[in-house]
């Protein structure tokens, strides 16, 4: 049998986070939540990752930067980023980062399903 896909959620909000794990739970996905970008660089096993989704605002690391360390370090995996202030210049840094997804909060849970189901489906 095929593992399901392993899908890191960093955010600092820790109900979106745990909003965002029981909707990819329910689609069969695995979930893995980090309340800050450094405890995701914190973590040990990163190729083991399929997508990373991230908000960019959090304490610390942004998601952009964490966006920037990851296509430096891993190139291939698949980022998505999210974010309550959707500043032209935050999607065109983003997008220029090879981000696969750029979603505005509030977004359903469609879009949010279709962006990881495209990350899970690119070739590494």
């Amino acid at each position: 049998m095929t593992p399901s896909p392993l899908i890191a959620i960093v955010d600092d909000d820790g109900a979106i986070r745990n909003g965002l794990s029981s909707l990819l739970r329910s689609e069969g996905y695995g979930v893995e939540l980090f309340a800050s970008a450094e405890a995701f660089l914190d973590r040990s096993a990163p190729n083991a990752l399929d997508c990373l989704i991230t908000d960019i605002q959090m304490p610390g690391l942004t998601g952009l930067e964490l966006q920037a360390i990851l296509r430096k370090d891993r190139p291939s995996m698949p980022v998505i980023i999210m974010t309550a202030f959707p500043e032209p210049t935050y999607r065109e840094r983003a997008t220029a980062n090879g981000a696969i997804c750029f979603l505005s909060k509030p977004f359903n849970a469609d879009e949010l399903l279709n962006c990881v189901g495209r990350a899970v489906r690119q070739p590494r």
